[in-house]
């Protein structure tokens, strides 16, 4: 790699051909003349007189007239910048731009000498750019920071001088004069490619100027506004206006809020106000690139920092994609976007632009961006590279679309370097094509001409992956009309076709959408997303076993929600969430429910995560706490939990309908759920309660659970089995804070705020139903037990159902030592000798009582029908406690892992181990379908085919009849079992 103090004379390594050369040769030669008459440029001639600095200065003086008179007007800059170094050049002449101000404070420049030293510095610059890029020095990557660096110096010094030249005036008190930017209340945004630190070679940067009305620079008196606005408009008279030294930037202000109606600065307040009322995705987009560049740097970053929440938005975005698309297809309707065709091609905004990139890439950050920080950055390079770490696009993608962009940016630069224009269109006219083609490095226009057609096109191929695949899955499947009052028979055709038994009730569901009978649907946009949306969504809907129990459960859900744009528009952003969508309709009407609540729990289903299943306890307490974040008070919490219990749950509800979690993982997954947000509730809770009752000192607590959250065999309508045990030193029974309390009476108040965390319905619904009846006494005994009382009770009084649920007892939350001892002291009291008689005697009384109140014939009742699940638990708890010193199985051991250990310990034979196996794994699995298929008691006489088949096929079996009779057989073979071992 060259040194990078080598001059750039010595560092050339390329130079494009010449076209004219006799005439480049002539303006060479007079420029040569001049030199020779300039003491002060005399060190250029030894290498004006061959080599590839001549050659470089022929190609120049051929293709670019403004780079040409740049050069002649001032040979002595040309030599000063030829001889150094480039980065010492760019170094040298950003250090000057950003510090004229201090020069004019300090007297040494006049106002005057000031404007001309600005405009100055940037010709300086165009030229060591223009220089370093032609001759192969500098990669675009360079260029582009270079002209981005170039423009914040720009900026800043140009900020500097107003702001210390208003201060002069008394209007503004400067609290550094040495740093007049710094809590002047006044900050300059530059966004678009300037922000994104891309900018192009004669582009104008998009500047936005907020202030504070309240900064405490302002004199008595001073109208905000008005001051600085006129400031801003000062700066950008600066930079932009023509001299005889020609121009700095060109500035636009039009990206601020409301421009047609706003001054050209803005207040704080009224941007806040603006962006969270009627801000609109452009502008999103707009400020993803958004960065504070002068001014109060500071108040700028708060700025944008107080913006996230509009800028990234909590959930996937899919209203992003049809926005930006819409915009696109604005601009290719103003600007005229034809097919690739090269002479006279707009490389920004034609097909396969560098627009075209730019959107492929602000979309997904925008649908994205609000769940994974990392795709928030600014530079459209360092987002394809992030979008592919992220597994949203390819490496070929990121390759790919990340060569294009450099290609067309460089081709970009040539074109502006012409003549200092903001142009990014190709000459129409053949010969200057063709000479543009030798100005961009290739020997004849027709390998111009392939390279960039070959690069549009992979561009234009990329972003019609993300933009023009259209929501029209029903063009070819035939008439879907619904207008009017009356069915139209090529309809009615249709949607028999599609497997709809009732055609003509599916229309009128349909028609009566169109006519406002759903509140949600009243809307206009609504009413247009669904007229986009209806052939596709009918389609995903053919596809479900029962289309017309489909489109019915539809129906109520938009019957119960409020709005229903939201999920419209996501469905129709994504085709394999449609399909999954009518497959939770159809099959699950307990997640489509969720879905009608909360349309963005969709988004996990298209996370590369979610074919990644996490189940595991420290796995899935992570993801929780990452939804709920840190709320701003306790009700938000509240709110978050059941947010992040419903997103969870339908996830895991999810991955199980699509089979990527067996029935037994998804019982493990909702388990850890659960588990993580009692562990957050009580944190929480807890927190809360010292901050007003203090802590009782040497006092320690333990959140247990039991049943099967204590088994990790969750279902997703399980109650919650808990019990809360404390124990203290006696002497401090009183806790120490502001509103002292008794210990018992701190527990208890603790254990039924935990409680009602857990149980109280909030605006965002329900979260779980919390059972604390297995605790010591049942109802009868606090909801809250002191650890001595609780081992004394459970070795002298309790039943032996009391221990049979002890044995899956798991501590859910709480001190992390006193959680051992209590695990420890469950162990001990499971591992208690017994007599294995009495313990199957009392085992079968109990199953016996259960029947009598909750009844045991309902064959569809897979946990209390005889047989089964409560029968399979029973046979390992009744062993488990009978024999504990051949099955040590710890407390919250599966009724699956008991049963295998006392086939091991010869307490079962291995034929009856293996049908207690297979009927445990049988009736649980269908157990877990039923609880996700079903509200409620699972009553299959009211329930659609579709779901019954379903239910068939989670065995692999042809019919609801067939599963019915295999079921029954199982839980026949229990029953034989149960009797034989609980009367052993």
């Amino acid at each position: 790699m060259p040194d990078p103090s080598t001059s750039l004379i010595d560092r050339l390594s390329a130079t494009p051909p010449v076209s004219d050369r006799a005439r480049a040769e002539s303006l060479l030669g007079d420029f040569v003349d001049r030199v020779q008459e300039d003491p002060e440029s005399a060190a250029l001639l030894p290498h004006l007189a061959a080599g590839l600095f001549r050659d470089l200065m022929l190609s120049i003086a051929d293709h670019s007239p403004f780079l040409w008179q740049v050069i002649v007007t001032r040979p002595a800059r040309l030599q000063q910048l030829a001889l150094r170094s480039p980065q010492i050049s760019h170094d040298a002449i950003i250090s000057s731009q950003r510090d004229l101000f201090r020069e004019v404070r300090a007297g040494t420049l006049s106002r005057d000498e000031a404007v001309a030293a600005f405009r100055q510095n940037r010709n300086a610059h165009a030229l060591l750019v223009a220089l370093a890029d032609i001759g192969g020095i500098w990669t675009v990557d360079d260029v582009v920071a270079a002209l981005s660096a170039f423009a914040d110096a720009s900026v800043r010094g140009a900020v500097d001088l107003v702001l210390t030249e208003t201060a002069d005036l008394g209007r503004i008190v400067l609290p550094d004069p040495e740093a007049p930017g710094e809590g002047s209340g006044f900050t300059v945004l530059a966004l678009g490619k300037h922000g994104a630190g891309e900018l192009n070679y004669s582009s104008d940067i998009d500047l936005v100027v907020f202030f504070d009305p309240d900064a405490s620079c302002l004199p008595e008196g001073a109208e905000a506004p008005t001051l600085y606005t006129r400031i801003a408009q000062q700066v950008a008279r600066l930079l932009q206006e023509r001299t005889a030294d020609g121009y700095v930037h060109r500035v636009d202000y039009r990206l601020r809020p409301d421009p047609g109606s706003t001054p050209t600065a803005v207040s704080l307040p009224s941007a806040y106000t603006y962006y969270e009322t009627v801000g609109q995705n452009w502008e999103r987009a707009a400020l993803i690139k958004a960065r504070p560049v002068a001014g109060d740097i500071a108040l700028g970053e708060r700025f944008l920092a107080d913006l996230r929440p509009f800028i990234w938005r909590k959930y996937f975005d899919f209203a992003s994609i049809a926005d930006v698309h819409a915009m696109k297809r604005q601009i290719h309707a103003v600007r005229g976007h034809d097919e690739i065709a090269v002479a006279g091609h707009d490389i920004k905004l034609g097909r396969g632009g560098i627009r075209e990139i730019e959107f492929f890439v602000q979309t997904q950050q925008l649908v994205f961006g609000g769940r994974r920080p990392a795709l928030r950055g600014r530079r459209t390079l360092d987002m394809l590279a992030a979008l592919c770490d992220e597994e949203w696009i390819t490496a070929q993608a990121r390759d790919e679309l990340s060569h294009a962009y450099r290609f067309l940016r460089t081709i970009e630069h040539r074109l502006q370097m012409v003549a200092d224009e903001q142009t990014q269109r190709l000459p129409s006219d053949l010969h200057d094509l063709t000479r543009f083609a030798h100005f961009c490095g290739y020997p004849d226009l027709a390998s111009f001409s392939d390279a960039l057609t070959e690069q549009a096109r992979t561009v234009q191929r990329h972003y019609a992956l993300l933009f023009e695949e259209g929501p029209e899955l029903a063009s070819d499947i035939g008439s879907l009309v619904f207008t009017g009052t009356s069915d139209d028979p090529d309809t009615l055709a249709t949607l028999a076709r599609l497997g709809f038994r009732e055609p003509e009730r599916a229309a009128e569901t349909i028609r009566g959408w169109h006519f406002g009978r759903r509140a949600a649907i009243t809307s206009q946009r609504a009413r247009e997303v669904l007229t986009e949306l209806v052939p596709a969504l009918l389609s995903a809907l053919g596809g479900t076993p029962d289309p017309d129990a489909a489109l019915a459960a539809l129906d109520r859900a938009f019957g119960r929600m409020p709005a229903v744009v939201e999920l419209l528009t996501i469905l129709q952003s994504h085709d394999r969430l449609r399909l999954l969508f009518a497959d939770l309709l159809g099959t699950a009407p307990r997640l489509a429910d969720i879905v009608a609540q909360s349309p963005h729990v969709l988004d996990a289903l298209i996370d590369p995560a979610f074919g990644e299943p996490v189940s595991d306890d420290d796995g899935i307490d992570e993801q929780v706490r990452q939804i709920i974040g840190r709320p701003s008070d306790y009700e938000e919490f509240l709110d978050r939990c059941r947010d992040a219990a419903r997103q969870m749950g339908f996830v895991t509800g999810a991955r199980l309908l699509s089979d990527i979690l067996s029935p037994a993982r998804a019982g493990e997954a909702y388990a850890a759920i659960a588990r993580a947000i009692v562990r957050a509730a009580f944190e929480q809770v807890r927190r809360n309660f010292e901050a007003d009752h203090g802590i009782v000192p040497g006092a320690e607590v333990a959140v247990l659970g039991l049943g099967r959250l204590g088994s990790r065999e969750l279902t997703a309508s399980s109650d919650l089995d808990l019990v809360v045990i404390y124990d203290f030193d006696e002497a401090s029974r009183e806790s120490d804070g502001a509103k002292k309390l008794d210990v018992v009476v701190y527990y208890t108040r603790l254990t039924q705020r935990l409680v009602a965390a857990l149980t109280v319905p909030t605006r965002r619904g329900l979260l779980y139903e919390v059972d604390l009846r297995l605790r010591p006494q049942g109802g009868k005994g606090p909801v809250a037990s002191q650890f001595r009382g609780f081992i004394n009770y459970q070795s002298s009084e309790a039943d032996i159902w009391e221990h049979m649920a002890l044995t899956r007892a798991r501590v859910m939350a709480g001190d992390e030592a006193f959680g051992q001892r209590v695990t420890q002291a469950v162990t001990e009291l499971l591992d208690t000798p017994r007599v294995a008689k009495r313990v199957f005697k009392d085992v079968r009384a109990m199953r016996k009582l259960i029947a009598q109140e909750k009844g045991d014939a309902d064959p569809w009742d897979l946990k209390l029908a005889r047989g089964g699940l409560t029968d399979l638990d029973f046979i390992a708890q009744g062993l488990r406690l009978a024999h504990p010193d051949l099955i040590p199985t710890p407390p919250g051991a599966s009724t699956a892992m008991v049963i295998a250990r006392a086939q091991e310990a010869g307490l079962l034979s291995e034929p009856d181990a293996r049908i207690l196996l297979d009927a445990h794994h049988s009736l649980g699995d269908v157990f877990q379908w039923q609880r996700l298929m079903a509200e409620g008691p699972f009553d299959a006489t009211t329930l659609s085919r579709a779901i019954l088949q379903r239910l068939a096929a989670v065995l692999g079996l042809p019919t609801a009849e067939a599963l019915q009779i295999h079921l029954t057989q199982l839980r026949g073979q229990v029953v034989k079992i149960f009797d034989k071992v609980l009367h052993s």
